[in-house]
Order: structure tokens, then sequence, then C-alpha cells
């Protein structure tokens, strides 16, 4: 592939005497084929049809919403919202009814194993045999039809037996009703009730439906064990709710119970989670050895993935060291929380040591060692050596999972490496790993980035084949996807869509929200979002931080992502790689070189680690602001750092050494895609064909187009801007005129670029007239000349000292061009030396 981009450059044949060449293109009908067809539309309203029928429509109760199990799929997806308008109307419609016990119905829907249940009596038999035989929509009406059997009977047995046969939903229904009719009657329910039907949510994983009630039921007006408060610490640690559990917390202590070694876990997890917490941790440990309880796996593990989440390296590393020396020998579960730290920093030798560390201590790595080395390998570019690991894995005996399978799917996705994701994903179900929701999940962003609709379609149906029914992730996926500018409706849309099948916003659902609206140049929406999350109970964490500043980047607002970086601060939040980025990315869009320079010298001054995604940012912020110097040390520092640069980054110095003509840096850009494997894309070669225009190898620019043309990736306007401004600079205008008519016969149409490069090379030479043409022509074509089209022209005249001309020119403008404004008029005349 070199000796074809780069041979030695021949001597430019340059015509003895040129004629006059007027600016007149043969648009030639296309002999060949057609024009392209327009790039089909994203079809959103299809997909989301897909995901609501995919979707388990919702069972509204008196406090919150269900959505039943599927055929496929038993798992039930509760959401966040609680209607409790509804619960008075609907608890006094149910008191006009006063059935009698004939009303209780006699059924055989559900046989029952006498040896199973033989704690109930015949009448809690009854009861249950009505309960499991009856819709779960209509189960409310049989509640206040069989009231006076229901306040009778054994709640509890009756609970548990509808837990034993598997009929949590219908137990729970049964506790709310319970709970409301008890209350309105001045009636408490048994503590013993209340534990068992926590115990029955925490066992079904329904952390959801479980803080929503706990958030409404009086908890202090019961005297709980510590399992049941443990349990339900849980349920707000899983959904964000980290207030709430730390007041939880504080009034279990208040009522006398010693909270156990779990209880203390799951707190350090609250913390963990909630972040900017450290002092907090270290307090609850120090609390846990005044009690003489010692650390266990998930003790260490939950500390050190708390570190990881701040990105507080040394912390973790300390603490780790610091249990080594205290005697604890670090099992797998440890060791594999320390690999999450480093692999998350990108960070890919340190956890290489700490793998090798463990086969020191003949400590047996498991298949989640992997899925984090993976990650680490990912994370730090090196997405091929990330897709090994499944090879070796294999060979060690342990089997790749699909946590394994989808996060090399993942970095395949964010380096734009689609098609070898979609392989891997097609691998992975021939090898009998079955995809799960976060594989799913995953592969619907990748697609959705870039508007792949009618895969996303089919991945839709391969989850419904394999009974996966979607979840609130998918959702939230599914309003990432319209984060797009222009997209804003379907924003609004998804998300109506998404509360109508059951699923209400959580604190990723707005996150997401916040990010979405902000890719959609919608900051008041953004901002909106922010104020709701925070209505909802939900604590600010540096995603969402980095939400809000992912919205700043798209306009530049410099000034407001320094705000919220000094807000993150304030609150005890370290940004992270991300926030960093996009501060990057925010001055880059500014053009402030200065802000630049000040997160690079936080950088090489190692104030802040040097990621891979950071020195990445770093080389295409100083591109965007054509700061040489800069990329060419961040670019240095990825080297050093032994991380691998993708082909956005060498296309963006290969870019930028095209732009400043510095022929030998480019080649060796070229020597680095050949040695890597990496596959040139449509940006590579209009960069290259940009390098010839630039040193004068038009004819080579050309042959690039060319190949291109025949096999590769199809040129685009760009493309043939680019041969056309080389022609241009030689002053070969018949032959810039040629490549122009061969991009409209191949359906590209020209743009004010296009016709400003005619411009210059006329100008260039004298040829005033023929710029007259050009311009004439423009308007004619409905393509409206810009300031920078006149300008052109004047510049040409001044430089040949024509400036009556110039000023002649100006004074013409508005005869040719009616729609021009006065105020630019008057700027190009001030132009004029």
């Amino acid at each position: 592939m070199e000796g074809t981009l780069f041979p030695n450059r021949p001597v430019l044949p340059v015509p003895a005497n040129r004629p006059t060449q007027k600016f007149k293109p043969t648009f030639l009908p296309p002999t060949h084929s057609p024009p392209p067809p327009p790039p089909p539309s994203f079809h959103f309203d299809s997909l989301l049809q897909h995901l609501q029928h995919l979707s388990s429509a919702p069972i509204t109760t008196h406090t919150l919403t269900l959505v039943p199990p599927t055929k496929d799929n038993r798992t039930p997806f509760p959401s966040l919202q609680i209607p409790l308008h509804e619960t008075e109307p609907r608890l006094q419609q149910s008191q006009r009814k006063r059935p009698t016990s004939d009303s209780v119905p006699r059924t055989d829907h559900y046989q029952l194993e006498d040896a199973k249940f033989g704690f109930l009596s015949d009448r809690g038999k009854l009861l249950l045999n009505s309960i499991v035989g009856s819709p779960l929509h209509d189960l409310n009406d049989f509640f206040n039809s069989a009231k006076f059997e229901l306040l009778e009977a054994d709640l509890q047995s009756l609970l548990k037996a509808l837990d034993l046969s598997g009929n949590w939903e219908r137990a729970f229904l049964l506790f709310e009703w319970a709970w409301l009719y008890l209350g309105s009657e001045n009636m408490k329910l048994d503590n013993q009730v209340v534990e068992l039907m926590v115990r029955i949510l925490g066992r079904e994983s329904q952390h959801s439906i479980a803080s929503k009630l706990f958030d409404l039921f009086p908890v202090e007006e019961y005297s709980l064990d510590v399992r049941a408060y443990t349990t339900i610490l849980h349920a707000y640690a899983r959904t964000g709710k980290y207030k709430r559990a730390i007041d939880i917390f504080g009034k279990m202590k208040e009522t006398g119970l010693d909270p156990t070694l779990v209880t203390y876990n799951v707190m350090l997890d609250v913390y963990g989670k909630m972040g900017r917490s450290w002092n907090k941790i270290l307090d609850l440990l120090d609390e846990m050895r005044s009690k003489g309880l010692e650390y266990d796996e998930f003790t260490c593990s939950t500390v050190i993935s708390a570190c990881g989440r701040e990105g507080m390296l040394d912390e973790a590393r300390k603490f780790f060291d610091e249990l080594k020396l205290n005697g604890y020998k670090p099992g797998t579960v440890t060791y594999n929380s320390m690999l999450q730290v480093f692999g998350k920093a990108g960070v890919y030798t340190e956890a290489l040591n700490i793998l090798k560390e463990m086969e020191d201590n003949n400590c047996p790595p498991d298949s989640v060692t992997y899925n984090e080395l993976v990650a680490a390998y990912v994370r730090a570019g090196f997405h091929d050596e990330g897709a090994a690991v499944i090879d070796t894995m294999t060979s060690k005996g342990v089997m790749p999972n699909a946590i394994t399978y989808t996060t090399v799917i993942n970095a395949y996705g964010k380096a734009g490496k689609e098609d070898k994701a979609l392989k891997l994903f097609s691998q992975m179900k021939d090898l009998g790993c079955v995809p799960n929701l976060f594989t799913y999940n995953s592969v619907l962003a990748m697609l959705g980035k870039r508007s792949r609709s009618k895969d996303m379609i089919k991945v839709l149906c391969d989850m419904k084949l394999n009974g996966c029914a979607p979840d609130r992730v998918t959702w939230n996926t599914m309003l990432a996807v319209c984060g797009e500018k222009g997209k804003h409706n379907y924003v609004n849309q998804v998300l109506r869509e998404m509360q109508k099948c059951g699923f209400e916003p959580d604190k990723d659902t707005f996150n997401t929200l916040i990010s979405a609206y902000g890719r959609c140049g919608s900051e008041v929406d953004a901002a909106k979002m922010y104020g709701e999350m925070i209505k909802a109970g939900f604590t600010p964490c540096a995603t969402t931080y980095n939400a809000l500043l992912n919205a700043l980047a798209r306009r530049g607002d410099w000034k407001a992502a320094e705000s919220v970086i000094l807000d993150m601060r304030s609150k005890g939040f370290k940004p992270n790689e991300t926030s960093y980025s996009l501060l990057l990315h925010c001055y880059s869009k500014a053009g402030n070189v200065r802000g630049i320079q000040k997160v690079e010298k936080e950088i090489y001054d190692g104030h802040v680690f040097p990621s891979w995604v950071l020195l990445r940012s770093l080389v295409i912020a100083n591109f965007k602001c054509r700061q040489l110097q800069g990329m060419e040390r961040a670019f240095h520092q990825l080297q050093e750092n032994g991380y691998e640069p993708d082909l956005v980054i060498i296309n963006s110095m290969l870019s930028m050494f095209a732009r400043n003509k510095m022929f030998e840096k480019a080649h060796e850009m070229l020597h680095f895609i050949n040695e890597n494997g990496l596959q040139p894309n449509l940006v590579t070669y209009n960069s290259l064909m940009d390098l010839y225009a630039r040193v004068g190898d038009c004819w080579k620019a050309e042959e690039v187009l060319k190949g291109i043309q025949n096999s590769g990736p199809k040129p685009d306007l760009v493309s043939y801007n680019t041969v056309i401004k080389g022609f241009c600079k030689q002053g070969l205008m018949q032959e810039a005129i040629r490549i122009l008519s061969e991009m409209t016969t191949n359906g590209i149409q020209p743009c004010v670029v296009t016709y400003n490069t005619f411009l210059a090379g006329y100008v260039g030479q004298g040829l005033f007239a023929e710029a007259d043409e050009v311009i004439r022509y423009m308007i004619e074509h409905n393509c409206r000349p810009n300031e920078l089209t006149y300008k052109i022209v004047i510049d040409g005249y001044c430089k040949a000292k024509k400036h009556q001309e110039a000023v002649d020119f100006v004074s013409k403008i508005k005869e040719i061009d009616i729609s021009f404004d006065d105020q630019s008029v008057k700027r190009l005349a001030s132009c004029i030396r």
C-alpha cells in the first residue's frame, strides 16, 4: 500500500502557454452507474413498535406499577412511578362492595401439594387456590370481594404459600392490599408479615419495588429484625437512593439493633456508589473493627471498587497493601476488584502485575478475572489483544461468558469496528454462549450510534426468540440513540412510551436524558432533567456532571464547563478522565488553546493520570485548534505509555502533517497504519489527497481518488474538492473542471467551498473575468456566494495592485447578488487597502 500511495513524486508537467479558460463545466449524464441513492432514513417508528411489543404491559396497583411476566421470561420489570392519586378513589370504590363469604370463588386452576402446603388450613388452601387462579389484573377486585375471609386468615402463612408456589407478584399485591386496608381502619400488619414480604422481594431481586414500597411504608413504626433492615438497605443501594439508605441505617441503630457484617458491607456499598465518601468508608471500617467484625471478601472488594469509581488508584493500592500486611490473604474476588480499578483507568500494565501476583499466590483466576483483564486491554486501546484473551481462557479451562464477549463487542463498537463486533456476536452464539440483556443492550447501543435501525430491529427479534425481555437499560439505550441534533422530539416520544410500558426514570435514565438532550442541542431540557432528577430523590454523581459537561461541550461553553468542574470538586467529586476529556472538547470547540494547555499541564505534571482516553482527547483537541506541537507531544506520550493509537488519532496526525506539508511525517503515519493492521477509511484517503494537493502533486492526488473509486470507500464531496484544489493551485483549471464534471456525474453536487476553490484558482492567475463567471454561475445554480467568495476576488485585485477595480467590484456586488446584506458589503469595502 505504501508504494502505491507514496511513490517518488513525479515532476509536475506545466504547460508552456496557458490559454484563457472559461468556467463552463460539462455535466455529462452518468455512463457507469446512476447517482447513489440517499442514505436510508432511521426507521424510528418501526424500531419503537418492536420495543413496545417486547415490553410487557404494566399493572397499576395501589402504590406502584408492576410489569407482569411474559410467556418467555417470568422476570418482572417494575417501574418507579407511584400513582398515589389513584389510591383513594380505588379504596373508596372497593369499600362500596360488601360481599359475603359465598363470594370467594371456588376454582381448581392451581393444584396444591398437601405436603408442601401442610401449614395452611383448608380455608387457607381455598384462598390460595383462588388467588393463584385469578388474573393479576383482577386480583384487587377479588381481594375486595373476599375481604372478610382474608382478614380472618393467617396472612403470614398465605404470603409464605404464595412465595413457595412461585407467585411473588400475587404475594406483593396481597400484602399491599392488606396494608392499605388495615391502614384505613387504623390497624397495623404484624412485624413478621412485613419481614416476610421484605425477604420475598429481596430473594426475587425486586429492588425497585422494595425501595418504592418502603419510601411509603412507615418502617419506623415496626420492630423489624436486622435481616429485614439489611434487605431494605440493599434495595436502596441497588436503586441509587443512597441518602434514604443512610437515613434508614441511622434509624436502625437508634432502635438498638446491632448491624451485622452483611449490613456493614451493604452500607460500604452505599457510600462507595454515592461517591465523595472515602472518609465515611474509613469511619465504617473503624466501627467494624471496634465491634470485632473481621473483613470478608465482600468487604475488601467493595472498598476497592469504591476507590475505582472515584479514580483513587493510590488509595486502592494502599488499602490492598495494608490488608496483606495485617495478615489478610486476598482471594479471587478481592484480586478481581483490583484488576477492575486499574483496568477501568486503562493501566493495563498494572492489571497484568496483579494477575501475575494472583498466579504467584496460587489464587485461581475465574471468568471475572479474565473479564477484567479484557476490559483493561480494551481501555488501553488494545482491542485485538482483548479478544485474544477469549482463547487464553478456553485453553485454561475457563469458559468465556456473556460478559467476556460483551466487553470486546463494546470495545469494537467504540472503535468504529461494528462488523468485527457483529462477527464476534455471531461467533458467541455459535459457540453456545447465550447473549444476556447486557449483550443485547450493548449491541443495540453500538448500532444506534451508526443509525443502523434495520440491524437494531433484527437484534430485538433475536431477543424475542431467546425470551429476553427489554429492561430499563434497553429503554435508556433507545433514549441515548435519539441524542442527536434534530431528534429532540424522538427523545420525548421514547420517554413517554417507556413510561407507558411501566419503566419510570431511574438515576441512569436521568443521566441518559441529560446527555441526550445535550446532544440534541437542548441545554434547557438538559438542565430541566437535572432539576427533575434532584426532585425525584436521586443524588447526582460523576456521571451526572459528565452528562452536563457533554451538553456544554456541544456548544463550546468552556466557562460554564469550568464551573461544573469546580462544582464537582466543591462537592467532593473527583473529575475523571471523561470529565477532563469533555472539558478539552469544550476548549477545542471554542478555540481556547490556553484552556487546553492548562489541562495538558495537569496531566504532564502528574496531577491527572494520563489514560489512553485522555491522551487521545489531547491529540484531537490540539488538532481542532491546529496546535502541531501539542498534538505531537500527546502522540508521543501515548506511545511512551504503551498505548495503541486508533485510526482517529492517526488520521488526525496525518491531516495535521498534510496541512503543514510535512511529507515525511505523513509517510510515517502511513507506515504506522500498515504495520498495525489498521484499515484506512475515507478520512485517511482524503488527508492523503490533501497532502499531495498541498505539495503540488495534483496528479498523484487524482490517482488516489481513482484508486478509491475503483476499490475502497466511495469518495465524498471533500474528496473531489481536495483534488479540484490541487489542480487549481497549479493553475490547471480545465483539469479542475474535468474533476467537477466527474463529481456531478457521480451524483455529488458542488458546494460553496467548491466554487470558492475555483475562484481562488482564477484570481491567482489574474483571470478576473472568469472569476465573475463563476459567481454568476453560482447564483444561477442556486448556490449562494458567502462573504469569503467576494473577499477572494477583492484580495486578488489588491494583490495585483488593482485597487480601483476592487472598489468597482464591491460597488457591483448588490447588482449581481441582491440577497447579499449591506453590513457584509461594508466589511468587504474596508478590506481594500
